[in-house]
């Protein structure tokens, strides 16, 4: 059996690309994934937490208020990118960890929540996949607004 021909644009005479730069040695690759989890989760880890022993954490959905009404992860709350300020943060403690998300990976708001929230001193992480992430993920939306409550 003969291997499959390459893509279409692709020259089977092209060198790998893959290991064009060598990997990084073991040390440095733990140091790196290590410090992804310190700034991301995931929405499998959301899931569970918001399923199993409730969330030490408050899930932040930073979508505009019509998305967010129009369906959002349950238990989240809206505070949209241009709401974070000391003012909108002042209702929970300074300890309190925040997880944010957004629309999907190609959304960068979650990560300008987190700016805004990390220059107010509060401790984040940023949902990997947003909204869309946790859909495919086969996670449901609720339309109905978090015992946390919306703000104001």
């Amino acid at each position: 059996m003969s291997p499959a021909p390459p893509s279409v644009g692709i020259s089977a005479l092209e060198p790998p690309r893959v290991p064009l730069v060598p990997p990084a040695s073991p040390e440095r690759a733990l140091a790196h994934f290590s410090s992804l989890l310190e700034f991301e989760t995931d929405c499998h880890e959301v899931h569970h937490d918001l399923a199993t022993t409730g969330p030490a954490f408050v899930l932040v959905d930073v979508r505009e208020p019509e998305a967010y009404v129009a369906g959002h992860i349950p238990g989240a709350v809206n505070l949209p990118l241009d709401r974070i300020d000391e003012e909108s943060l002042g209702r929970w403690s300074p300890d309190t960890l925040f997880v944010v998300y957004g629309r999907g990976p190609h959304c960068r708001a979650a990560d300008r929540a987190a700016v805004r929230l990390s220059r107010s001193g509060r401790s984040v992480k940023r949902m990997l996949g947003g909204i869309q992430g946790w859909r495919e993920s086969g996670y449901e939306l609720t339309t109905e607004p978090s015992s946390a409550g919306a703000l104001d």
